[in-house]
């Protein structure tokens, strides 16, 4: 189990209702065809955080390169709006955060659905510390 993080091409605020109800809908299908699945998806206004259960035959490095490649062109293709927002048509920067999750499971699993909920944050750095 994963939790990655991939923020927008140049950190741009891209991630309204609308492109985060497409992007959960594009990680369903995603989970149709790959052997991943979606545990949560959380989105922060300029980034996204990603809670993926994978086979250990896949490489973190091929989990996100899967995800980021179908996601930018499917919202690309879902939401024109967002090709003004960013220009040289790439939706993600080339970089991303990645580790697995152990036993602080259900602390990750918070902290993806409680993005962009900045009272919840304070309660899980007080979990966290408990758990370590």
């Amino acid at each position: 189990m994963y939790h990655f993080v991939c923020p927008a091409k140049y950190r741009r605020v891209v991630f309204d209702g609308t492109v985060e109800a497409e992007l959960k809908d594009i990680c369903q299908q995603i989970e149709l065809r790959y052997d991943m699945r979606f545990l949560e998806v959380g989105t922060d206004k300029d980034h996204v955080h990603f809670l993926i259960q994978a086979l250990p035959r896949l490489a973190p490095a091929q989990i996100i390169r899967t995800v980021k490649s179908i996601t930018a062109k499917e919202i690309f293709t879902r939401c024109p709006q967002v090709k003004k927002k960013l220009w040289g048509g790439e939706f993600w920067t080339d970089g991303y955060y990645v580790a697995t999750v152990g036993r602080a499971e259900d602390t990750i699993r918070r902290y993806v659905q409680n993005q962009d909920k900045e009272e919840d944050y304070e309660q899980l750095l007080v979990q966290q510390s408990e758990l370590f």
